[in-house]
């Protein structure tokens, strides 16, 4: 830990000034973490798929029918564009 801390650039901020907690982001965001599954209805598949493509450029989206529902899988360019899609949609 001191390491790191002698590593980085002063100007990072990587201490929470309310609670004093170290962050560490790679501990909580994995850089390929970036591939999203959900089983869900057609029409809710579709929809995330619509609203994936109008947001993000690059995503990959597969949908494969299972039963009464839909396997939507998508892949992001990047771990950050797929956690905003699931903060956008409350997944």
């Amino acid at each position: 830990m001191k390491s790191i801390r002698e590593a980085q650039l002063q100007s990072v901020n990587d201490t929470c000034t309310d609670c004093g907690s170290y962050i560490d982001i790679g501990a909580v965001i994995d850089a390929d973490d970036n591939h999203l599954d959900m089983i869900v209805t057609e029409e809710r598949a579709k929809v995330l798929a619509d609203s994936a493509k109008a947001r993000f450029a690059d995503v990959e989206i597969n949908m494969a029918p299972q039963d009464d529902a839909v396997k939507l899988s998508l892949t992001f360019g990047i771990s950050a564009e797929k956690m905003i899609f699931q903060l956008q949609h409350g997944l």
